[in-house]
């Protein structure tokens, strides 16, 4: 059973940065089509932006031009760059892998933006 580990979350003032890792447990990861998912508090979950093995990236427009999604295959490992963050953007972030009919959810991490 593949397993997702998430990091990176925390608390940052608007305008600020954070870098998400999620790092997979899988020796075929290059083929998982991985995301990042948010659920802010009242809200359902929300695609932010996904990335397929081969690098192809979609991003929801609420982030577009401010969060940059990456994947490192050597590494078992998904990025999320979250530049110019807003109030807006706080939620639980959640790292997801997708094989044809398989889908796994990592268990969240943080991300607060406040002054």
């Amino acid at each position: 059973q593949v397993q997702l580990v998430e990091s990176g979350g925390g608390l940052v003032q608007p305008g600020g940065s954070l870098r998400l890792s999620c790092a997979a447990s899988t020796r075929i990861f290059s083929m998982y089509v991985m995301g990042w998912y948010r659920q802010a508090p009242g809200e359902q979950r929300e695609l932010v932006a996904f990335i397929t093995g081969g690098g192809t990236t979609n991003y929801a427009d609420s982030v577009k031009g401010r969060f940059t999604i990456s994947r490192d295959n050597a590494k078992n490992t998904i990025y999320l760059q979250m530049n110019s963050l807003k109030f807006e953007d706080t939620a639980v972030y959640y790292c997801n892998a997708n094989l044809r009919s398989l889908t796994i959810w990592g268990q969240g991490t943080q991300v607060t933006v406040s002054s």
